[in-house]
């Protein structure tokens, strides 16, 4: 097949490699860092087909102006005069349509279910387990105002063929009878699932050692050698590496790699924080959203639990700001209330970026001859990393692919 360069070494890089690997390319991941710190790690861990509405909806620019002063708010942009911001921002009020609504439900429907349908064949191979549990995912709600949207939000999984139903707050309360809820109910997703982002994150770079794959840590990108619409080698500071196809999954440091080959990719970075308690005093049964509070639950691998929210599109130079912490634990305690989690030191909280695109949807596909972008999914970068990789790879191959592309193609703005 040749050589084969994957810039950038979260699950889409990785899930790439594997694919690549797989189908018989001779694999290079190169990592900025040491494969150990990106956004793939701190994340919920949802494998969600549930999540089928993009991050540009009515309602989401309005809501954002209002928090915008809220330093526990759960999404926030911090004003900047910046030229990059500023049009990735017009460019995402203009897509935060019900048109666009409606259009990205199936596209996100789709790569949903093909990368669940991965990672489940993933867990028969041997040696590689990742905490991988089928559990359903449930959004409880505690306003009217969400129970309504939750009613709408059944109808319109139902119609995608998802299984998705509504619960009261007695129904779910026997769903975790160990724990105090404060809810109205619940929509509970019955097609969802979770893992354990740490296991599969090592699980895979052991698998990809195993299998031949080299993988370069502090090995950042400096340019691209093009001979015109071809790439011919990849620079780092340390080396140039020759290629046949490259690979750029850079996640939030796309848009300045996707530029060094020409293309203008409109891409910031959301900053997310998360909390986890190894050895939990607290037991949930089931992972949960806090609707109104926006903030991700997830019991994993056993005893361990992780509180997870915020979307803050910011400077990835910027400190983070820890009030966003004490927001996403007041919100765990509204609706468990004996879920009283003490402020964890600075060292023990968790924050990554992930790379929102300026409609919500990723950016997948070919942009020269032998590039190809793989970036651009916001919060679902890991529900859809297993199905992003195998894409990659039929790219790659010329193949035709297992979804429809047209939806994510990364010129889609140019």
């Amino acid at each position: 097949m040749g050589k084969a360069i994957v810039v950038g070494g979260g699950i889409i890089g990785l899930s790439s490699a594997y694919y690549l690997q797989q189908s018989g390319w001779d694999v290079t991941v190169l990592d900025k860092g040491d494969f150990s710190d990106n956004c793939s790690y701190g994340n919920a861990g949802y494998v969600c087909p549930s999540h089928f509405v993009p991050l540009a909806t009515p309602g989401i620019v309005s809501q954002g102006l209002k928090w915008m002063w809220n330093s526990k708010s759960p999404f926030y942009v911090e004003p900047r005069l910046n030229t990059a911001l500023i049009s990735w921002g017009l460019k995402f009020m203009k897509s935060a349509t019900s048109k666009h609504v409606a259009e990205s439900a199936i596209p996100l429907r789709d790569i949903a279910l093909l990368s669940q349908q991965l990672y489940e064949q993933w867990t028969s191979i041997p040696g590689f387990d990742f905490a991988y549990e089928k559990k359903g995912l449930l959004e409880y709600f505690q306003t009217t105002e969400k129970e309504q949207h939750s009613h709408h939000a059944v109808e319109d999984a139902k119609k995608l063929g998802l299984d998705a139903v509504m619960l009261s707050a007695a129904e779910v309360q026997a769903m975790e009878p160990q724990v105090q809820l404060n809810i109205r109910g619940a929509l509970y997703f019955k097609c969802d699932a979770h893992l354990y982002p740490q296991k599969l994150m090592k699980g895979l770079l052991t698998i990809l050692k195993q299998t031949g794959v080299q993988l370069l840590s502090n090995a950042e990108v400096t340019g691209f050698e093009m001979n015109g619409q071809q790439l011919r080698s990849v620079k780092t500071k340390q080396q140039q590496y020759d290629a046949d196809v490259v690979v750029i999954a850079t996640g939030s440091w796309s848009r300045e790699i996707a530029s060094m080959v020409g293309l203008n990719l409109p891409l910031m970075p959301g900053r997310g924080y998360s909390v986890t308690l190894e050895d939990s005093p607290f037991k949930l049964n089931y992972p949960a959203v806090l609707q109104e509070g926006r903030v991700a639950i997830t019991p994993m691998d056993g005893n361990k639990i992780r509180f997870g929210g915020t979307m803050e599109i910011t400077s990835i130079n910027t400190p983070p700001r820890m009030k966003r912490v004490a927001g996403i634990l007041d919100a765990v305690e509204r609706y468990l209330p004996e879920f009283k989690i003490p402020m964890p030191a600075e060292k023990d909280i968790w924050y990554g970026y992930r790379p929102c695109s300026a409609d919500g949807m990723p950016y997948i596909g070919r942009v020269k001859k032998n590039v190809i972008i793989a970036t651009g999914h916001a919060m679902v970068g890991l529900s859809l990393g297993a199905g992003t990789g195998k894409l990659v790879a039929e790219l790659a191959n010329q193949q035709s692919t297992s979804v429809d592309l047209k939806p994510y193609d990364p010129q889609r703005f140019s």
